[in-house]
């Protein structure tokens, strides 16, 4: 009966009162902390996948060139852990340099609105922990990208379009780069249902207000209510994801609409 009552209220949008926040609804604490996380880490993965794919396409045509130069140091600061670039970052641009707030998601002083003040102080705390994530992210879109490019050019397509004397900016993405950024187009998808789960430990760093943060204070407070209604929301989402990235991969690759 109890679970019986418990799956009643789930499809009612009802995940019980958080122990962390009491008096407060689950749903109430995930929306709130949700809407920080899209924004945050949404858009850092978009701004990372689109640099890494574009230097991708362009070292891998030019592979052997300076470009190439481009893997040593993206794959260094993606071998750093997340929460040391993060301290790294913050001591640097905020505690020496002074040039963007410490912690949080706005200044304090200030109400969540559509104000100028408020937005332009959401941009500032959000900057240092966006860059984290970009600069830290690159490296795992410029490399696979780079490497399908390598192996598409030899492919025939490409070898009759540079035959047929197509210029080389057309070839490189119209023929080589559409067919090799398709395991990317997937991985991104992919990627775009794990952004609901945030990047936890650069939340917890910069103490930014998103579901990353809002689930270690869950895990620290034992508070399993909010826990649950955290952890179902990430799978419903990396299952949507899911289904989005095969209905992409349909649309991007013909080959895939053709019945064997």
């Amino acid at each position: 009966m109890q679970y019986r009552t418990y799956l009643v209220d789930l499809s009612k949008g009802d995940f019980g009162l958080s122990f962390t926040f009491f008096p407060t609804p689950v749903s109430t604490v995930i929306l709130d902390s949700l809407l920080w996380t899209i924004v945050l880490v949404g858009i850092a993965t978009v701004v990372s996948f689109v640099i890494g794919t574009l230097l991708g396409i362009v070292a891998g045509w030019r592979r052997g060139s300076r470009w190439d130069h481009l893997l040593p140091v993206t794959t260094f600061f993606s071998s750093i852990p997340y929460f040391w670039f993060g301290l790294i970052v913050l001591f640097v641009l905020s505690g020496e340099l002074r040039w963007f707030p410490l912690a949080g998601g706005y200044s304090s002083w200030l109400s969540v609105d559509f104000s100028w003040a408020f937005l332009s102080s959401a941009v500032r705390h959000a900057v240092l922990p966006g860059l984290t994530i970009v600069v830290a992210s690159v490296a795992g879109w410029l490399i696979p990208m780079r490497n399908m490019m390598v192996t598409t050019m030899s492919d025939d397509y490409v070898v009759l379009a540079e035959a047929k004397g197509l210029p080389p900016r057309r070839v490189m993405l119209n023929y080589a780069a559409r067919n090799a950024i398709l395991p990317s187009v997937a991985t991104f998808t992919m990627s775009l249902g794990f952004v609901v789960g945030g990047a936890v430990l650069t939340e917890i760093v910069f103490s930014y207000p998103g579901i990353g943060n809002t689930l270690y204070q869950a895990v620290i407070n034992e508070d399993f209510p909010l826990m649950q209604g955290i952890f179902l929301i990430i799978t419903f989402v990396v299952l949507l994801a899911n289904f989005l990235a095969d209905l992409v991969y349909v649309w991007l690759d013909p080959r895939t609409r053709v019945e064997a």
